[in-house]
């Protein structure tokens, strides 16, 4: 079975040096935060071209830590996108804020930056765009929009490390970049982690914070804070993984490139990139008419495919309280109810994408 990911193979390839930075960290018993953890920090910085970065134990956390960095609280209200993870809404929730769900376009399946203004009132305080399946959403478009109000932009990186948009990194193009680093990623732990990128150290102040118990000095706590360190040995292995994060994107590109290029099936709808944006190709997603069928014909040819994601954010229970129906967000439904998401990882074969892309330009008769 081919699966739709595989972190075995990177794990066999680079055993040696993983298992070295862990037995660095246990050697110090630097578990929790200390120094391979602020060194990680450095590193990511750099690695985005931006000034700060603070680790937190998952890419959450770093939602709600980019959240309270803005004093955004009880009464105030976030645009997110409808199309996306869960995890995007709970960072403004969590706060005391409300989520206001807006669509995503027909072909990007970003944010909809034309659908944002009718959704802004006197308490909005920011938006909230995803860079969605590694794809930049329209920063510009979204951030004119913004500024005619006010407002914030806060960008979700969890899916896009190393992704570009009009050639500048994302994680450096709002007022704060938020990461996961959850198995799986781009960039990814041996377990949970996340960071917050940003340009003004007010933010990055408040952050380290509120990530370690409210406390700049031990013991002493300023604010109301929360137990969000990054964890010493996953600041160790991903040290180790930045390192081959460049090569990962070039590979990742070239196959969600040669996607692009040879599936062919009328059947088949692909997620649109706009020639101002470098994806990377976290997730590639389609869009078919029946996807369990779809699903099932691949898992026959030994295939594994997944669906991100199968109920938009405004139609979850855990906020039916907002009073969304269905139609209100319709190109994120559309999307939810035919999403499928097929193989791709940097240690794929030139021999494995072919059999994705053969199997995907047969489907032709098997639904009914």
């Amino acid at each position: 079975m081919l699966k739709r990911i595989d972190l075995t193979r990177d794990f066999q390839k680079h055993k040696k040096e993983y298992m070295e930075a862990i037995e660095a960290v246990c050697q110090e018993t630097a578990f929790s935060g200390g120094r391979f953890a602020d060194q990680f920090d450095k590193e990511f910085a750099a690695f985005c071209k931006v000034p700060y970065a603070a680790g937190v134990n998952n890419g959450t956390s770093a939602l709600h830590c980019a959240m309270m960095a803005l004093g955004i609280g009880a009464g105030d209200e976030v645009i997110v996108p409808a199309n996306t993870y869960i995890a995007t809404a709970w960072g403004v929730t969590y706060t005391g804020a409300t989520p206001v769900f807006v669509d995503c376009t027909a072909d990007t399946w970003e944010i909809d930056p034309d659908k944002i203004e009718e959704k802004i009132t006197d308490k909005t305080r920011a938006v909230l765009g995803v860079h969605l399946y590694g794809q930049p959403f329209e920063f510009h478009k979204v951030k004119a929009i913004a500024d005619r109000y006010g407002l914030y932009v806060v960008e979700d990186c969890a899916q896009a490390h190393g992704a570009e948009y009009e050639g500048k990194l994302v994680g450096s193009l709002g007022e704060l970049g938020c990461f996961s680093f959850y198995p799986g990623k781009n960039l990814y732990a041996f377990g949970e982690g996340g960071s917050v990128t940003c340009y003004k150290k007010e933010y990055y102040d408040v952050i380290t914070t509120i990530k370690n118990q409210g406390c700049q000095v031990r013991y002493y706590h300023d604010l109301i804070g929360y137990n969000y360190r990054l964890e010493g040995l996953q600041g160790a292995v991903l040290s180790v993984s930045l390192k081959y994060l460049p090569k990962w994107t070039q590979r990742r590109r070239e196959i969600g490139r040669r996607y692009i290029r040879e599936i062919t099936n009328p059947l088949l709808t692909l997620q649109a990139h706009p020639e101002n944006t470098d994806p990377v190709f976290h997730l590639f997603v389609i869009t078919v008419e029946n996807p369990e069928d779809f699903v099932a014909y691949m898992e026959g040819l030994e295939i594994e495919c997944h669906r991100h994601y199968p109920v938009p954010c405004h139609l979850q229970k855990a906020y039916g309280n907002l009073g969304y129906q269905e139609g209100d967000c319709p190109n994120a439904e559309y999307l939810a109810r035919h999403c499928v998401t097929l193989p791709l990882f940097p240690e794929m074969t030139d021999e494995e994408a072919g059999k994705v892309i053969d199997a995907c330009n047969r489907y032709k008769i098997f639904y009914k």
